[in-house]
């Protein structure tokens, strides 16, 4: 497949799949999240780390693989800001984004590696799970373009997962002697595990979400492309995958407490969190 019939193959997914809602309610997309009450406090604060990383105000705001801006936490990244530009290769995506941004959004049809914009015309960029789905030196591409885009003074945050995480495969043989033990459990009896109707919501198993073309890079290889072409600084934005928490993560297991103590660690060392963990925050200055 070339990259044109990849990209539209991406297109494709998100108009007819993943930016259709479930019973009218959540996008099939919210499936790769871990949406329980367990783990809410920590995603949350995760989510809001990118404010750390953008000017507090500013006329545009370019969010590149805007997606539906599917989380409550992704609105407050324009809140200060006259415009957030809306862009995806999406229809369904933009259609959906408006519906929640209204006349706050401008919104462009288009790939996020070639940017239909002038240099320097963005006070900011962010772009979210987005740079997975093109290929690899499209990916690069797509982060020289966000910082030819940016106004002098501009930041930039990319959130992606890499492809592997090595901190993850540390963790594996717990989460998958979790991961039977929680099937078993299961098999046993749903309705009166310990904890009430939370513990039943922990061991819900959801449907297998639908995918499509996805490519991801380490830190190593990201570290030696990008170099010299854009000022950049890898940190953490969360350091644990959804696997990981549906496996280890649990009320009746003090699950609040252990993400506490995580994000705790994130924050004393983020660069070493950043490479190892789960999904790396990219950070793009000018």
């Amino acid at each position: 497949m070339n990259k044109t019939e990849l990209k539209r193959s991406v297109r494709q997914f998100y108009d007819e799949v993943g930016w259709q809602k479930m019973d009218g309610k959540a996008y099939q997309n919210t499936q790769f999240e871990d949406l329980r009450p367990v783990s809410h406090s920590y995603i949350h604060r995760c989510h809001l780390r990118v404010n750390r990383h953008l000017p507090p105000s500013g006329r545009f705001l370019l969010d590149a693989g805007s997606g539906p801006v599917q989380y409550e936490e992704y609105l407050s990244y324009s809140k200060g800001y006259q415009y957030r530009v809306c862009l995806d290769i999406s229809f369904r995506a933009l259609v959906e984004a408006r519906k929640k941004l209204g006349d706050h959004g401008l919104y462009v049809q288009a790939d996020v590696s070639h940017l239909p914009f002038k240099s320097d015309a963005f006070d900011a960029v962010v772009s979210l799970h987005a740079l997975h789905h093109l290929p690899i030196m499209d990916q690069i591409n797509s982060y020289v373009e966000f910082q030819r885009v940016m106004k002098k003074g501009a930041g930039a945050v990319v959130v992606n997962g890499w492809k592997q995480s090595r901190l993850m495969q540390r963790c594996l043989y717990p989460i998958l002697f979790m991961e039977r033990i929680l099937n078993i459990r299961k098999k046993l009896s749903d309705s009166n595990a310990p904890g009430g109707d939370d513990a039943k919501g922990d061991l819900r198993v959801a449907k297998k979400p639908e995918r499509t073309f996805v490519d991801e890079l380490d830190a190593e290889r990201l570290k030696s492309l990008l170099n010299g072409l854009c000022d950049f600084e890898i940190l953490v934005w969360r350091s644990v995958n959804v696997r990981f928490l549906r496996a280890l993560i649990h009320s009746w297991l003090g699950g609040r407490i252990w993400l506490e103590i995580i994000y705790r660690l994130e924050e004393i060392n983020p660069h070493y969190f950043g490479e190892l963990g789960a999904y790396p925050m990219v950070v793009i200055r000018k």
